[in-house]
Parts: structure tokens; sequence; C-alpha cells
């Protein structure tokens, strides 16, 4: 027999007391606002009521991580729609699953 525990371990991060307050000051600031802060705040919101629910932190840590990843990577994103790199060789799986039919 082992001596893990039966529950889902704690995640590795925490993040800072304020650091939803901080995320969403930087989402409203971002060009995007209009559409990520909402989602954010309905995504938070969501997971509060989970973490309420459950006793963890681990969703509010997910959403935090994932809207993190989001705002960090939007530069390269948006350098990468303005390259205007041509992705008109891209598969579009959905269509290509059709023809087999």
């Amino acid at each position: 027999m082992s001596a893990q525990p039966d529950h889902a371990p704690v995640t590795s991060y925490a993040p800072a007391p304020g650091a939803p307050a901080e995320l969403l000051a930087q989402l409203r600031a971002d060009s995007r606002a209009d559409t990520w802060a909402p989602a954010f705040e309905r995504e938070w919101s969501a997971a509060l009521e989970e973490s309420r629910r459950t006793f963890s932190l681990a969703g509010l840590y997910e959403v935090l991580q994932k809207w993190q990843g989001r705002l960090a990577s939007a530069p390269a994103v948006d350098a990468f729609v303005a390259s205007g790199y041509d992705d008109s060789d891209f598969i579009d799986m959905a269509e290509l699953r059709g023809r087999r039919r």
C-alpha cells in the first residue's frame, strides 16, 4: 500500500493574492478588453463557485494561468497575423472528414 493521498494533488503554482485583480486590470487595458475582460470575469466567477463547492483552489489557479498565458502570448499572435503569413495551405480537417464520407 502507498501513503498517497486520495485527493487531487495541490497545484505547485500559487499566485499572489492580488493576481486576479492585476490580471483583470491588464485585460481591461488590452485592445481586446471588450471581449476578454467579460470572458475572464465569467470564467473566474464559475471557478469561484466551484471552489466554494469543492473547497479547492485548483480551478481558480487554472483560470489565472490560462488567462496569464493568453495575455502573454497576445503580442506574438498579433505579430503573426500582421506579418501576412500565407496560411492558405492550411488543411481544414472538418472538410477533409466530409470528403471521406
